[in-house]
């Protein structure tokens, strides 16, 4: 298993009501099974915010979620900002 600190922010810290936490993944899971990982565990109102969220996976932003999260990974789950 590989363990992965995920941090939320703005909406999707409301929605989990949590700043950060760790999960557990198996070896070799991708960026797409961390987040269908948190939509389970966290529920309907999490998973919604999700399907807007931008993620950075050790401070890069994530494009291609077949990507592999590595162990001690950090992953920020940050929704859309408004600002001026």
């Amino acid at each position: 298993m590989s363990n992965v600190r995920v941090r939320y922010f703005a909406g999707a810290r409301g929605a989990v009501g949590l700043s950060e936490e760790t999960v557990s993944v198996p070896e070799g899971a991708t960026v797409g099974d961390l987040v269908t990982e948190l939509g389970t565990r966290h529920g309907e109102k999490l998973t919604r915010v999700l399907t807007a969220c931008s993620f950075l996976l050790d401070g890069i932003a994530v494009r291609d979620f077949s990507s592999t999260v590595p162990h001690g990974a950090d992953l920020d789950v940050l929704p859309p900002f408004a600002g001026g």
